[in-house]
């Protein structure tokens, strides 16, 4: 296993000091800049920072005992090449940049990239239309996608079924959490300094600067940033932020094929989606490591940590009855949402699903996988936030939304972010 170059002090949980690199002012420890959260997008951030500005005093911190535990450490590990996106749009102009910076990053710091490519199948007359616009909209983001006729599409993926698709190529797997770590070990090694198992339970902002107080001490600095995941709404609020989202999470449930699957597919292999939902639909992955998962649906949750099959938060869910704007997404996806729950307590309905494009599959073949939770932002309109969102202050900055594909983006994010963060020191 990748060890980090980092190291949690263990006489004090959660809590270390790196000689040199931060003063005291009123017992606080201060910094030019705090990040909180270590997943992805906060990691890239951390290391982007000391890229342009050398010698600066940042520190990241977590509440978990190891960096991007969450929507990070629970990816499908698929570098996206920009198929969805609103042409113009920041999903769409990130992507594009980050599957470049991915496959650059991984290549210097020896991870796993593959280019598999992704082929999208139409089943139906309804789906064909769909697919038409899709690939108009791949060539709008300045992508190559191939239009397949059935015999082509039959030849490269033999055990597939259709009545049509297109390829693209440039889309890619690889290993998100090993990126994660690889960022902050080299943002440690220009001397970010990581504290891990500490919950940020008080932020404040002052002309000065932000204090920032976790469940072992205080911090200041001259600028906050704030990568919350699924947590955004609430630092966001503990900050004092006048916000009109909330952060709302669906539960996405994956299977593992049975190894004597492997092999079956050669690329990616997607559904045509459902535009009205921000989901792709039941798809096949290859994984870094050979396997195949299926997946994933998109269940409500009703714990923002859960990601076993049945959760519970009565905090989570209460804050999430009372906020309208749940109702109203719910009631404009009710028939939607009704599925979803069906085939996910209906093992045969989720594998339906996937037997549209690839009846070879057998009950039996989906095996147990992890599951993952998407930090969804709707606002109290009931409007799903599609693209991404940050709210800004004189000292700080809230990512509220990263929404897939953030971990293909998280480099260029990173520069967006930090180009504005840098604009308040």
């Amino acid at each position: 296993m990748h060890e980090p170059t980092w190291q949690l002090n263990r006489t004090a949980p959660g809590f270390t000091i790196v000689p040199g690199t931060v003063t005291r002012r009123n017992d606080l420890l201060q910094y030019d800049t705090i990040i909180v959260g270590a997943g992805i997008v906060g990691a890239a951030a951390c290391r982007e920072l000391l890229r342009r500005r050398p010698g600066s005093r940042v520190l990241i911190i977590d509440k978990e005992k190891s960096p991007g535990r969450h929507q990070t450490g629970h990816n499908s590990g698929v570098v996206h090449a920009g198929v969805y996106y609103e042409p113009g749009s920041l999903k769409a102009r990130f992507c594009r940049r980050g599957v470049s910076a991915t496959a650059e990053f991984c290549r210097e710091h020896s991870l796993p990239f593959e280019r598999t490519g992704k082929l999208l199948v139409a089943t139906n007359d309804a789906e064909l239309s769909r697919l038409q616009a899709l690939f108009e909209r791949c060539q709008q983001n300045g992508l190559r996608p191939e239009m397949l006729d059935i015999g082509t599409m039959l030849e490269i993926e033999p055990r597939i079924t259709g009545t049509g698709g297109f390829l693209v190529r440039e889309t890619a797997i690889t290993d998100y959490p090993a990126i994660c770590r690889s960022l902050l070990d080299e943002a440690g090694q220009r001397g970010a300094e990581v504290r891990l198992e500490e919950e940020v339970i008080a932020l404040s902002e002052s002309a000065d600067g932000v204090e920032v107080t976790s469940t072992a001490r205080g911090y200041s600095a001259r600028t906050l940033l704030v990568c919350g995941g699924l947590a955004a709404d609430r630092l966001a609020q503990m900050q004092g932020l006048d916000i009109s989202f909330r952060i709302i999470p669906y539960r996405g449930e994956y299977y593992r094929l049975h190894p004597r699957l492997h092999g079956l597919i050669k690329h990616l292999v997607y559904p045509v989606p459902d535009p009205t939902l921000p989901f792709l639909g039941v798809h096949l992955t290859l994984m870094t490591d050979g396997s195949i998962t299926v997946g994933p649906n998109a269940v409500q949750g009703w714990k923002r940590e859960g990601y076993g099959k049945f959760n519970f938060s009565l905090k989570d869910s209460s804050n999430m009855l009372a906020f309208p704007g749940f109702w109203k997404a719910s009631m404009r996806h009710l028939a939607a949402g009704a599925r979803e729950y069906r085939d996910s307590l209906w093992k045969r309905g989720y594998l339906k699903r996937v037997q549209k494009y690839c009846p070879e599959i057998l009950l039996n073949d989906l095996l147990p996988h992890p599951s993952g939770i998407r930090a969804q932002a709707v606002l109290s309109d009931g409007t799903m936030v599609h693209d991404f969102l940050l709210e800004s202050t004189s000292r700080s900055l809230h990512v509220c939304n990263a929404p897939s594909p953030a971990a293909t983006s998280a480099i260029p994010i990173a520069e967006h972010i930090c180009a504005i963060l840098l604009e308040k020191l």
